[in-house]
């Protein structure tokens, strides 16, 4: 009973980590490619902003991953 209770939490870990920052970056993207479609001079700058932005997103699913790990581990 405990394991499987693990296992959800894992799965829910997982599930919710990448949810949240996957609809961010799609938002982040759509709005950068329509900046630069206004202002093409910026593209150099609103592109650096969206790259540091999107790993700053992929960093909060790595935790996710990792939280998911941590609680697979415990289930022995």
């Amino acid at each position: 009973m405990e394991n499987g209770m693990i296992a959800i939490a894992a799965a829910i870990a997982i599930g919710l980590s990448t949810l949240g920052p996957g609809l961010g970056q799609g938002r982040a993207a759509a709005g950068a490619m329509e900046a630069m479609g206004r202002q093409p001079e910026a593209a150099g700058e609103i592109r650096t902003s969206l790259i540091l932005a999107l790993a700053f997103m992929e960093a909060l699913t790595i935790f996710g991953l990792l939280i998911a790990f941590m609680l697979v581990g415990n289930m022995s």
